[in-house]
Parts: C-alpha cells; structure tokens; sequence
C-alpha cells in the first residue's frame, strides 16, 4: 500500500470532515439566532408576489447558509396559515438558488487562498464575542463568525489531504462519464448528504475533492446534483406525521428538487462544457471548483425557469395530495364558476352548497348538546369547515352579483345570505355552548337536571327537524314545536331563578346556567330562521329550465 494511505492522513481527513461540519452547524445555528424573528418576518412579508418569494428563499438561504433550515421554516408558516402553498413553492425555488451561494465561496475563497491564517483569528473572535454577550445577538453572531473559522480550517485541511490522494491517482481515472457512471456519483453524492444532513457540507466535499485532483468533473457534477436531491431528506422527514399540509410543501420541494435533478443529469456533459468554454472565453482558467459552483448554480436556475410557468398547475398537483375527509368536506361542491352567466343555475348551485353548509351546523349543534356525541375535537374540524364554506359562498355571491340578475334573483340571493349568515352564527353558538357546558359544575338539583336534559333534547330535535330544506307540508309541525321550545325555555328560567332566589343555586352558578341556556335557545332560534328564510329558495332548488323563476312567497318576519 502506498505511503500516502496511513492512518495519520485518515485521522487529518476525518479531522478536516469533523471541522467542516462543527463549523458549518455553528454557522447555521449562530446566523438562525441571530437573525431572530428577521427570518419569519421576511418570510411572512416576503413572499406577497412569486418573485419576491424567490428572491426571500435565496436571501435567506443566503444569510443561514442552510436551505433545509428555511424549508422547514416554510413548511411550519404554511402548517399554521400563514402563507399559502404557492407561496411556499416560490420559496423553495429560491432556496435551491440560495444554496448554491455556499459552493462559490468554497470555490473562489476556500480553495484559492491559505486560510489557516485567516481561520484562527475567526474563530478565537467569534469565541470572544459568543462568551462575551452570550444572552444576545452578538453572542449568536460570534457563534457564526467562530463557524466560518472552522469551517475554513476544515476546508483547508480536507483540501491539502485530497491533493495527496489525487496525486496518488494520477496514473489512474474514475470513469464518471456514460449513464451508468453519472448514476453511480449521483447516487453516491445523495448517500452522502443523506448521512450528514447537509447538501451545503458534501458540496464543499466534492468540490475540494475535485479540487485536488480525486474526482475529475463529470462525476463531481453527478455528484453535485446527487447531494441537491439529497437535501429532500430533511423536509420528508420532518414531516412524518405532521398535517396534509406540510406534507405538501414537502413534496413541493422533493417534486422540484427531482425535476431539476433530472434536466441535469440529461444535460450534465453539456452544462459542463458549456460553462468551460463561457470561463476560456473570459480567459479564466478551467480550475474545477469554480466550474462546479457554476454547474450548481446553473442547473437549479434553470430548474426555477422550466417550473416558473408551470407552478399553477404543479400547485394544483400538489394541492390534491395528501387529502383529509375534513379538507375534502371544506372544499365547495357545487359552486361552479362557469355557470354565474345563467343565473338559475348559479342559484341553484348556491341553494345547494348552503344545504350542505346547513347540514354541518346541524352536526355541530347537535354534538354540542349531545354528551354522547362527545364534542371538542370534532366541533373545532367543522368550525374550520363552515368558515371556509362561507368564505366561498361569499366570494361567488360576489360574483353573481356582477351579473345581470332579474329581480326575483337578487331576491333569492338575499335570502340566500342571510340563511349564510344564520349558519354562521349557529357554528359560532354551537362553539360557545359546547365550551360553557364543559365548565359548568354539577347541578345537584334532581329536577333542574331533568328539566335542563330535555330542554337540550328538545333543542337536538328541532336541530333535525330544521335542516334545510323543511318539507312545506311538514312547516306548521315545526312552527308548533319553535313555539314549545320558547315555552319550555321560559318555564327553565323560571326554575333557575327560583332555585337562586331559594338560596338552592348560588346565584353566580344561575347566571351562569342561565347564559348556557340562553346561547341553546338561540342556537335553536338561528337554526329556525335559517329554515324559515331558506323557503323562499326552494323554487330555485329545482332543475332550472329557464334563467329566470317565480319568487316564492316571502318567509315570517325576522324577529332577534
């Protein structure tokens, strides 16, 4: 075996690997808690248009020398609402730019310059600064800038051992060039920033290899993309049980990762050449480090070109995954936007869609009231789900009101708002009740529980039998059991301020049923209205023949 292969030049090349990678951690951690909350503000501002969602993700990427960390960043603001997924997918775009940043500075500073004498000072400052002002920015700072320190000590190091392996194989090749070769590097540059979780840290490897004559430039490059799908690692993993949506952005990134992965691989032999000759045209020489920093920034900008035109549709794509019935449920069924220009059919559809927005604030009514449905989790899934089936009704209310309605139509849709409007509260009473009838104490009153339990089954009933829409026949039955529900309700406060005045119910417990019980009876109430009112739409519920119907005979008055 020749001499150069002895364990003190393995220990040299893992201490060099160990460096570089305990500098680049110090530098990610120490430029993340510096920047503070500057990172979630950027990304929360950051990113109103496409473009400015790219350029945060490169800035970003730029400043924490670490894109799984933004990515991560990103699938968290998308997780909580704050940014939405095509806002993400901009993000990412640019954080596979920004990553790249790292690559240049290996190869312009890292490889062409004697950075002992630069990294000791680096990192004895930034050690200065981190024990100094620890509990601030400037200690997180210096914890950054002692990173950079031996992060170019580690580079120095593994630059002069594998010069020492290339000139040990200079006499022999590495044959990266055909498809099965480019695989092979490719894969073996994914395994590597697998294993250490950074495609930044085994970029720097492959270009201080290639840079001391280990890895000609083929294979380096195959390298190269291999450790840019690599870097997917992190978000897939960070996801593993998390919701539908983090699960996309997640996929947004490994989907554009692979895409670009791809088109470099099939374009590799001709980016490469392509950047040797635009560097001899510069009369630069064809050092490797730079070619494959240009190589790297290259194929991941083409990659934002070739999917900047497609990021609707790759949205869309990615919005159909990972599906939950809740999310299904949340999403409109029957407002179509294609058939505003009919009114009739536009109506229709609107009657229909507020049946189903009826139907699960029925649910959520019901579970509030019903101990054996056991509301909480449930109660807050569906609360979601009306809000988004509101929102959507409004946004097509709007724009069906910009077409050319007929009067009995603008009648209709009014009605149909307001029965809107009765769901929605129904949604917000249902909440409010199920919360104070967990925290109320127990009664201790045999007969106020009684009477208490079948108030609430008489309001569950009612609930059922209100559910849009009423069959007309069946109407007065309804009218008839509002008006025993009111009576009933009257007859409860009574006996609730009985016991209170009989000293049998501290008078703060009383108030307290008795705001419970008042919130059931308007629970009750908007559910009645919300009935009433949605009469006047049945005409429009049948398969409409021409643009215009009838207006239905107006419903009672609406009383509060």
């Amino acid at each position: 075996m020749n001499s150069l292969f002895t364990w003190e030049t393995f220990g040299v090349l893992l201490g060099g690997l160990g460096l570089f990678l305990v500098g680049m951690h110090l530098m990610t951690e120490g430029l993340t808690r510096a920047a503070g909350p500057g990172l979630r503000s950027v990304l929360a501002k950051g990113t109103k248009t496409p473009l400015r969602g790219v350029l945060s993700g490169i800035v970003l990427t730029s400043l924490v020398q670490a894109s799984a960390a933004v990515t991560i960043a990103t699938i968290g603001f998308v997780n909580a609402g704050v940014m939405s997924l095509r806002q993400a997918v901009t993000v990412i775009y640019g954080t596979n730019v920004g990553t790249t940043i790292t690559a240049w500075l290996v190869a312009l500073v890292g490889i062409n310059f004697d950075l002992k004498a630069a990294a000791l000072p680096l990192i004895g400052l930034g050690m200065l600064l981190r024990v100094t002002a620890a509990r601030n920015k400037w200690g997180a700072l210096g914890e950054a800038v002692a990173g950079f320190g031996l992060f170019f000590l580690g580079i120095e190091l593994l630059k002069t051992t594998f010069a020492d392996f290339g000139a040990l194989l200079a006499g022999n090749t590495i044959d990266g060039n055909g498809v099965g070769g480019a695989l092979f590097f490719l894969a073996l540059g994914f395994v590597i920033t697998v294993l250490m979780q950074s495609s930044t840290a085994s970029t720097a490897i492959v270009l201080t290899a290639s840079a001391g004559g280990l890895l000609p430039l083929a294979p380096a490059a195959a390298m190269v993309i291999g450790a840019n799908v690599g870097t997917t690692v992190s978000a897939a993993l960070s996801v593993i049980g998390a919701t539908p949506n983090a699960k996309r952005t997640a996929a947004a990134h490994v989907g554009f990762n692979l895409i670009t992965g791809v088109v470099a691989l099939i374009l590799l032999p001709w980016l490469v050449e392509m950047i040797v000759d635009a560097r001899a045209l510069l009369g630069l020489d064809g050092a490797p480090a730079p070619v494959l920093a240009a190589f790297h920034t290259v194929f991941n900008v083409l990659g934002v070109v070739l999917m900047w035109p497609l990021t609707n549709r790759f949205v869309a794509l990615l919005d159909g995954w990972f599906r939950t019935a809740e999310e299904d449920e949340a999403r409109p069924k029957y407002l179509d936007r294609h058939v505003i220009a009919t009114p009739a059919l536009a109506l229709r559809a609107l009657a229909l869609e507020i049946t189903r927005i009826g139907d699960i604030v029925r649910r959520m009514g019901q579970g509030a009231l019903s101990a054996e449905l056991t509301p909480g989790a449930r109660l807050a899934v569906d609360k979601a789900i009306v809000d988004r089936l509101v929102d959507a009704v409004g946004e097509y209310s709007l724009q069906l009101q910009a077409a050319k309605l007929s009067d009995d139509a603008v009648v209709a849709l009014e009605r149909a708002l307001r029965v809107v409007r009765y769901h929605f509260e129904q949604a917000e009473l249902a909440q409010v009740t199920a919360e104070a009838l967990s925290n109320l104490p127990p009664l201790e009153i045999p007969a106020l529980e009684d009477e208490s339990a079948r108030f609430r089954a008489t309001v569950v009933s009612l609930l059922g039998h209100a559910c849009s829409p009423v069959d007309a026949a069946k109407w007065p039955e309804l009218e008839a059991e509002m008006a025993a529900l009111q009576k009933a309700y009257q007859s409860l406060k009574s006996h609730y301020l009985r016991a209170g005045a009989e000293a049998r119910l501290p008078v703060r417990r009383m108030v307290d049923y008795l705001d419970a019980f008042s919130n059931i009876r308007r629970l009750a109430e908007q559910a009645y209205k919300a009935a009433d009112h949605f009469r006047a739409l049945g005409p429009w519920l049948a398969s409409p023949q021409t643009e215009t119907k009838p207006a239905a005979a107006a419903p009672a008055e609406e009383s509060r």
